[in-house]
């Protein structure tokens, strides 16, 4: 099967308490797995669009983790084994006041990422067959100075001519003491570029939609999610689009983000307007909200048919928690999740 997206970036284990309480009431940690576009990659495959994803795993068991546990999940893993660096993982202490996460990456195989990993003639079938490639300013941030691997990309996108999605994914630790630059010119470079207003904020010193447009420049599609809960699309021609977040009882907020993104990009490439691929980045966003790990199945293809076609009001009614997704567009179309 030819893959319609490949996903670049780093995969991490996830090591977390296995009760409540955060890890000082826990003697047991539980691995999962997590990293931005692993999450992306699993999350498009799970609403029918194939996808691969692109890193390098350590040689050691956390990597095999990972794979497997993509594998698992219908992705295409298109990974080199270092032998000499390892795996990268996170520590999520969940608590009262929410979550926190540790993160142990420097070093690991994925920032020694460069243009070799475009060249096995594998990786290189996949991005001239793909449509899309997708990757995050973490991976920019996690690579080492001075790679060339995000100037090969682009490169090998004009070459092959798929579009380039860049969520933004701001982490300042990654930064520190580093230049801006690499990031700022792959931001630039995006046909796509997702942000959230406060790392928009955070990283630019900018979240107003113009302000944005003169910093990133003309090519991006741009997609903001505010403070307000509200998405906009804001299209190179400056034609912009607003929908409402969805009604959600949020379980666990880590991960949302690249949720969100892997619904709006299989619904950019299946054809839909502008409403319906921001409504379905809620709706898969809503539904890693509802969960307690860092992704989630989406609703079934029914379900989420009836909510893209919903009316304004219908879709402001919808509800989304741990048991399920109410809505009267459900309701009337006689399912639900």
């Amino acid at each position: 099967m030819t893959e319609r997206v490949v996903c670049l970036g780093e995969g991490l284990v996830v090591l977390h308490p296995d009760r409540p309480g955060g890890l000082g009431a826990s003697g047991l940690l539980r691995c999962s797995v997590g990293g931005a576009e692993a999450n992306v990659a699993g999350a498009l495959t799970a609403l029918g669009v194939p996808t691969a994803w692109l890193s390098r795993l350590g040689s050691d068991p956390f990597g095999d983790l990972v794979e497997q546990d993509l594998l698992a999940r219908g992705v295409r893993v298109l990974a080199e084994r270092d032998e000499l660096r390892p795996t990268g993982l996170y520590v999520k202490d969940s608590g009262a006041a929410g979550s926190r996460v540790y993160y142990y990456r420097a070093g690991s195989a994925a920032s020694a990422m460069d243009a070799a990993v475009l060249s096995d003639p594998e990786v290189t079938g996949a991005l001239e067959a793909c449509d899309l490639v997708h990757t995050s300013g973490i991976t920019a941030g996690v690579i080492a100075d001075g790679s060339d691997l995000l100037p090969r990309l682009l490169d090998a996108r004009e070459r092959h001519g798929f579009v380039l999605s860049v969520d933004l994914n701001w982490r300042p630790a990654v930064w520190r003491e580093r230049s801006l630059d690499p990031l700022h010119e792959l931001l630039r470079a995006a046909d796509v570029l997702l942000l959230g207003a406060d790392e928009a904020e955070a990283s630019l010193g900018t979240a107003d939609p113009a302000a944005l447009r003169d910093l990133v420049g003309p090519r991006p599609r741009l997609v903001v999610k505010d403070d307000s809960h509200a998405a906009h699309e804001i299209a190179p021609d400056g034609t912009i689009t607003d929908v409402p977040a969805l009604r959600v009882e949020v379980v666990e907020p880590v991960g949302a983000g690249d949720g969100f993104a892997a619904g709006y990009l299989a619904a950019l490439l299946d054809g839909a307007d502008a409403v319906r691929r921001l409504r379905l980045g809620h709706l898969v966003a809503a539904s890693v909200l509802a969960e307690a790990g860092d992704h989630a199945h989406p609703p079934d293809p029914a379900t989420r048919a009836a909510l893209l076609a919903a009316g304004p009001d219908d879709w402001r009614a919808t509800r989304v928690s741990r048991s399920g997704i109410e809505s009267p567009a459900l309701a009337a179309a006689g399912g639900g999740r």
